[in-house]
């Protein structure tokens, strides 16, 4: 089931988010993040923009969210979305789940365009954005540095 997020979800959340600060460069942040820093983030941004989970019997599989793209008032009508499936249920349609609700979501709301960098290489979440219709618009080289070594970032973007 897929459903907006509550602050009870914030350490599922972050449980999910530390294996990548962790393990992998999917995050360029290095520090493990606490379920009280996820609540402060998640309220941060909802109501203005939507925070999505995949709940399978009470428990919190994946999550996905879109934010501000820039500060900017002229960039208001863009956003960045972000996804994340807890390892365990990775290839099982949760994420393509999570990321067809949301981008339904952003369209009822005045933004115009959605936006997923992704760092590279990482062929699922490439897949996933192109399966969705986002379309490749940059490509940044050697922009991060995380467990020893450089990391580019791409960009995708989907009019909404």
């Amino acid at each position: 089931m897929i459903r907006p997020c509550t602050a009870a979800d914030a350490a599922a959340i972050a449980a999910i988010y530390n294996h990548y600060v962790r393990e992998t460069v999917i995050t360029f942040e290095e520090t493990p993040v606490a379920a009280e820093e996820m609540a402060a983030r998640i309220a941060k941004l909802v109501p203005q923009f939507p925070w999505l989970v995949a709940d399978e019997g009470g428990a919190i599989v994946g999550y996905a969210y879109a934010a501000p793209w820039k500060e900017r008032s002229a960039y208001r009508f863009a956003v960045e979305c972000t996804i994340y499936c807890a390892p365990s249920h990775m290839g099982r349609g949760i994420g393509a789940g999570l990321y067809r609700v949301l981008l339904a979501e952003l369209r009822t709301r005045d933004f115009h365009t959605v936006i997923g960098g992704v760092a590279l290489p990482n062929s699922a979440s490439v897949a996933l954005h192109e399966k969705l219709g986002f379309k490749k618009v940059a490509h940044f080289a050697q922009v991060g540095y995380k467990l020893g070594r450089w990391v580019d970032v791409a960009y995708w973007q989907l009019a909404l």
